[in-house]
């Protein structure tokens, strides 16, 4: 660790909670319907979507009735992306005359897109023409975080609202998230991007000639415009394979920084504006801060861990300096440690999964956080939306808890708590481990798996683990050596992604339908406050212990072992 590593981190921190509050208010107005600076632009483009879908704006929508028009929205996003896909050849957009994706990664790539995760078992300048990447996965990257922050909107409302079954209206709700919120911040992000020398062009390949008398073949594209929305819709997906560690992806230290910062700008922001709507901007900046707590109690050993030397290189020769020892593998140079260290972490706490390092050569334990972060269910500020209505649940299980401690009847925000909520809760919470549990269990057993792995012992199972848990908490990200484009890996990894997202989404849903029709009760000397300090540890503690129950045993399997192991004679 260094200071100046330490500093950046200090400032990055402080410039996300500088841009919450005016981020956040405009999230509120977006979310709530009222007007905005640039409705003279908006409306129109709106109303054309509302008349082309026949959408009556002004008639809302129950819990069930919402939750269809997500699942058949998402049903027709899907099948869309598979046929562009397997038909790619035939499509306009094909310089380089791409054949047509199989159709086994056609359809992994087509749920990962759809749920927001973003798991690529292709190299994209290899496989996906430029109309695959932008009609294509470009457009599911937009829907995908509409779909999100929508869901979020909904559960929102329900404890803003009572005595009634309105939530708001899907189709409305999408629509001027994706026009209003995610379609201008990704053009102003896109011009940086151009700006800072990555590429926007529909060109053929180029192919140079190296001094040594080879010949490279130098991939272009639309990449600015990409990059945008996969770094603020926290999609994570490369248009080329190496991601953002890929000079035309990341150029810069300045593009990287600036990135980091779009990774939690959305999704730090809806918290600010979750205050606004239930009228208490306290609530709001409680949830918030225990979000930035959980980021900062991980990525401060993550960094320490990952700025020690590895003893067993220093055995090869005890003669190197400290800056020689240091654990650059796999890293840019442009970025160092540090930065690669800060992004790691942001990218694993969202469902980001955009990735500037290597993650697979991150030292045992500072890989073994990465894994960790994923597994709190992307609570530490989360994707777009999910990352606020995952946490939601576990406030409500904290606030049931705590209830049960004192004998009371568990409230949040004037909502009784009961056991129909309880039930949903649990599902939303459970369903993840579930997934990764049972598939890398499965993983390990299956021969073929082990065999492709190019590891063995612990390091080979975290590669395993990585995977689903990337797979069923919509990150994305994975440790490279495991083969992810074999029909095993292809088809569980989508299963995950399916069960990890949607499941989770309609617990939610179910939530908010239950909590929405209750009356709100004014709170008494013995409600249990939900603003203060001693909440805000029982909440961590609360994420903490589940985190820690469900997966340490298979931490302890891999990332810690392995950590031990280093330090063998």
């Amino acid at each position: 660790m260094t200071e100046t590593g330490i500093i950046k981190i200090a400032i990055f921190l402080i410039v996300i909670l500088f841009l919450v509050k005016p981020l956040g208010f405009y999230i509120k107005r977006v979310l709530c319907g009222e007007t905005t600076l640039l409705d003279f632009i908006f409306a129109p483009v709106e109303k054309l979507i509302y008349f082309l879908l026949r959408v009556k704006p002004d008639k809302e929508q129950n819990w069930k009735e919402y939750t269809v028009s997500i699942i058949v929205f998402s049903i027709f996003s899907l099948i869309l992306l598979f046929f562009i896909q397997r038909f790619q050849q035939l499509l306009p957009g094909n310089p380089q005359n791409f054949g047509e994706v199989p159709g086994i990664l056609a359809f992994n790539t087509a749920v990962s897109f759809v749920t927001n995760t973003n798991w690529q078992a292709y190299s994209g300048e290899s496989t996906m023409s430029y109309f695959s990447q932008v009609a294509g996965l470009s457009v599911q990257q937009f829907l995908s975080a509409a779909v999100g922050i929508a869901v979020a909107a909904v559960l929102i409302r329900s404890f803003a609202r009572k005595n009634t079954d309105n939530l708001g209206n899907f189709w409305v709700d999408i629509t001027r998230i994706t026009v209003r919120l995610l379609l201008p911040l990704s053009f102003i992000l896109a011009l940086f991007f151009i700006w800072q020398g990555v590429p926007q062009n529909f060109n053929n390949y180029v192919t140079a000639q190296t001094l040594e008398g080879a010949k490279q073949i130098i991939p272009q594209g639309p990449v600015a415009s990409f990059e945008a929305i996969k770094i603020l819709g926290t999609n994570g997906g490369g248009f080329f394979g190496a991601n953002s560690m890929h000079p035309y992806e990341n150029p810069t230290p300045f593009t990287n920084i600036i990135q980091c910062i779009c990774i939690f700008l959305i999704a730090s922001s809806l918290v600010y504006a979750f205050g606004l709507m239930i009228n208490s901007k306290k609530q709001g900046w409680t949830i918030l801060i225990a979000m930035i707590i959980l980021f900062v109690m991980l990525i401060v050993p993550m960094y320490y861990f990952e700025g020690n030397i590895n003893p067993q290189v220093k055995k090869i020769d005890s003669s190197l300096s400290e800056d020689l020892l240091k654990n650059m593998q796999g890293k840019e140079t442009r970025f160092g440690i540090a930065d690669s260290v800060l992004y790691s972490a942001l990218t694993t706490s969202t469902s980001t999964g955009a990735v500037n390092c290597n993650l697979d050569t991150l030292n045992p334990l500072a890989g073994g956080i990465t894994i960790f972060n994923m597994s709190l269910g992307e609570v530490i500020i989360g994707g777009v939306g999910s990352g606020l209505y995952n946490m939601l649940m576990f406030v409500i299980l904290t606030v049931f808890i705590a209830g049960l401690m004192v004998g009371r009847t568990p409230e949040f925000l004037g909502k009784k708590i009961g056991i129909t909520e309880m039930k949903f809760v649990m599902i939303a919470l459970l369903i993840s481990p579930f997934c990764v549990l049972f598939f890398t269990a499965l993983g390990c057993f299956l021969p073929s798996v082990v065999a492709d792995l190019k590891a063995y012992g612990p390091h080979g199972f975290s590669r395993i683990l990585y995977a689903f848990m990337s797979a069923a908490n919509n990150n994305g990200s994975s440790f490279s050596g495991l083969n992810a484009n074999t029909d095993f890996i292809n088809i569980s990894t989508a299963i995950c992604m399916l069960l990890g997202r949607f499941v989770s989404i309609i617990a939610v849903m179910g939530v908010a339908g239950s909590i929405v029709r209750k009356k709100i009760i004014p709170p008494t000397s013995g409600t249990f406050p939900t603003t203060g300090a001693i909440f805000v540890v029982m909440l961590l503690v609360c994420i903490l212990i589940i985190g820690g129950l469900n997966f340490f045993p298979a931490l302890a399997l891999g990332p810690i072992v392995e950590h031990v192991m280093m330090f063998s004679p």
